[in-house]
């Protein structure tokens, strides 16, 4: 049997609410048709953002949302984005399917969208492509709330009031497809461009370094070492793969071992916070410096029939469980780890949403992060227990209520769990499960409904014992309110 003992009064790092954020790159039909469809389409929206999205995205309470990409990011000029769109720019999107971008959504549109989610604002400069005084300018026409030439275009445009710019982003991914450099150039070119992304007003831009694509330490021994002085935040890329030669595989229709060899990878992400954090260690002992997972999820086969440029996946219940395990690796993490960004929001890779024209359906991932709310700006708190290999567990408290949170991730056992609260009973319960009978379960737009979160009763309490059981494939989250 497994057995979890909860100390609440032990308490360990904050989880941050920015682990729980999404990522938006101009890529297939995230941005257009996913969130932006102009004030005179048919489908319902708000000063051109669709309104179903939005209000389904509110439900699990989207804390930051980093755009334009990405790759994407390191060959946008911003001001193509700007003024009447009519006028705008259009330039071909070489990095995702070759299509046309029309540049309807720009700042002004990106400030709109998080303003209807209320969430805070990521933006990702271009290093790649772009200058310094690009950059700088950039800054100047969102924040600067007096007489600027940028500022007064602003104005221009319809917007009289600078806006709050939360993070920012001095390039993405420099190491590859965002230049090519050596972590040594891109650390005098983070200093110098950073140095413009000033503060005009007494809300201080969180700035964030490029950082190592999966296991290259090198890059943040150099980056700590050379920049660690002028940044807040350094940046992390990993994806999970269903094989270790990169090929990617279905989403659908794959064998077991593919279920397992796609969890496998996912937990590498475990041993890749270790290690970065332990070189961050040496010149940050005090943690000041976020470790950012900027871009993180499952990268699968794109559905057959959709433009491979579009990354178009279907997302299922193995998809659930990988969400499950990695919000659990990074509330173990949670005094490094200062926000994540899921790869992406809407119709992109490990998505929460997926649309066809006027329809929209809500991944089991959605359902997953729906399930997670109550960990944000929670407090990690003492576990100590023995499980299964295939039981992944996390357990946060605010104020009095406590949250835990497992997953279940064997294919074929049930598995009875006793959780324990020391010198507490456990109080009013609430309880989700997110559970499926097929390993490729997920949902579509005739059955939108087959992976949903449902209220859940398989658990007894005896005093300060909770056993439960859970499915296999499932999701479990407990609510105890004291």
């Amino acid at each position: 049997m497994n057995h979890i003992t909860f100390t609440p009064e032990r308490k360990k790092a904050k989880i941050s609410k920015y682990i729980y954020g999404q990522f938006a790159e101009h890529l297939g039909k995230c941005i257009y048709e996913g969130l932006w469809v102009g004030e005179n389409s048919d489908i319902p929206n708000k000063n051109g953002i669709r309104t179903d999205v939005v209000e389904a995205l509110k439900e699990i309470n989207v804390p930051v949302l980093r755009w334009p990409g990405g790759l994407f990011a390191d060959e946008y000029h911003w001001k193509d984005g700007i003024g009447p769109r009519e006028k705008r720019k259009k330039i071909v999107n070489s990095n995702w399917g070759g299509t046309v971008e029309n540049n309807h959504f720009g700042t002004h549109e990106y400030f709109e969208l998080c303003k209807q989610l209320g969430t805070e604002t990521y933006i990702n400069g271009n290093v790649g492509s772009g200058t310094v005084q690009e950059m700088q300018e950039w800054i100047d026409y969102m924040s600067f709330p007096g007489e600027s030439p940028m500022a007064n275009l602003r104005k221009e445009n319809g917007q009289e009031e600078g806006w709050n710019v939360d993070f920012f982003g001095v390039g993405n991914e420099s190491w590859g497809g965002g230049g090519n450099m050596r972590p040594e150039y891109y650390a005098d070119l983070y200093r110098q461009y950073q140095t413009f992304v000033r503060n005009y007003t007494d809300r201080k831009i969180y700035k964030i370094a490029c950082g190592a694509n999966i296991d290259d330490y090198n890059w943040t021994e150099v980056l700590m070492k050379n920049a660690a002085p002028f940044m807040d935040g350094l940046s992390l890329h990993h994806y999970a793969l269903a094989s270790e030669w990169e090929d990617k595989r279905p989403a659908t229709g794959f064998p077991d071992e593919e279920w397992f060899s796609l969890i496998h990878s996912a937990y590498k992400m475990d041993e890749f916070i270790t290690k970065h954090s332990t070189i961050m260690d040496k010149y940050d002992p005090e943690k000041r410096i976020g470790l950012i997972v900027d871009e993180w999820g499952t990268w699968l086969a794109v559905e057959e029939g959709t433009n491979p440029g579009f990354l178009y996946q279907q997302n299922t219940i193995r998809d659930a469980m990988i969400a499950s395990i990695t919000l659990n690796i990074f509330h173990k993490h949670a005094d490094r780890v200062q926000m994540a960004n899921i790869a992406q929001m809407v119709n992109v890779l490990q998505s929460m949403i997926l649309t066809d024209g006027e329809k929209m359906i809500k991944t089991p991932t959605y359902h997953v992060f729906d399930m997670y709310q109550n960990h944000q700006d929670a407090s990690l708190i003492d576990a100590v227990g023995e499980t299964s290999d295939t039981i992944s567990y996390t357990a946060s408290i605010k104020e009095k209520t406590v949250t835990v949170s497992l997953c279940n991730y064997s294919i074929t056992n049930e598995e009875e769990i006793v959780l324990e609260v020391n010198n507490e009973s456990f109080g009013n319960i609430e309880a989700w499960v997110l559970a499926a009978k097929t390993t490729d379960a997920h949902n579509t737009f005739e059955t939108p409904d087959n992976v949903k979160k449902e209220i859940y009763k398989g658990y007894s309490i005896n005093e300060s014992k909770l056993t439960l059981k859970m499915p296999p494939m499932s999701v479990v989250t407990i609510v105890a309110k004291n």
